[in-house]
């Protein structure tokens, strides 16, 4: 049997289906609306330089420089209102099941913060004191973040890494990159 509702428990239950969604309790049910307006913006950022390149070379045939960035910008848009199409009927992104992560534990912002450090060093540094020196601190400040204490081993193979990288581009691939100090030497 059902209890007997009383008026005052029926305008209180009422009230609480009633009343509104909070602001923030909706943003968060559809956060992957986030993703959408980001792959938009992206989208029309990339083809709006697509649009706008200055193509100097002679174009043979139909597929030309533009081709491909065209192609990429249009397929974000497309995947970003299909995205958002989905989110706003009620979709939802699955849940990670095979990452053995607990989620109850806060960000580690200190490694997050020191990885961050070490791209932007890399980024400074790179012009000056060229990429096998940059990319050896880059390789090597990666590694200290991420937890590896292994200091005799780790800059060797941070230096391994990265000349063995600037050797590939810059001499078998031909995508020359800033030698620094070393230029004359490689």
């Amino acid at each position: 049997m059902k209890p007997q509702e009383t008026p005052a428990t029926q305008s209180a239950e009422n009230a609480s289906a009633k009343a509104p969604e909070s602001r923030g309790s909706w943003l968060r049910d559809h956060s992957e609306l986030g993703v959408s307006v980001l792959l938009f913006a992206i989208g029309v950022l990339v083809l709006g330089d697509a649009l706008t390149m200055d193509v100097e070379i002679a174009q043979r045939g139909p597929v030309g420089p533009k081709t491909v960035p065209i192609v990429v910008g249009i397929g974000l848009l497309i995947v970003a209102v299909l995205l958002a199409v989905d989110v706003l009927r009620g979709g939802r992104g699955e849940a990670e099941g095979g990452e053995d992560i607990d989620l109850s534990e806060p960000s580690d912002w200190q490694t997050v913060l020191l990885l961050a450090g070490v791209f932007l060093a890399f980024a400074v540094l790179i012009g000056p004191i060229g990429f096998p020196i940059a990319g050896t601190l880059l390789f090597w400040g990666a590694a200290f973040a991420l937890g590896s204490r292994h200091f005799h081993r780790d800059p060797l193979i941070a230096a391994g890494l990265a000349l063995s990288t600037y050797y590939l581009f810059n001499n078998l691939l031909g995508v020359p990159l800033p030698g620094g100090p070393l230029m004359g030497v490689l």
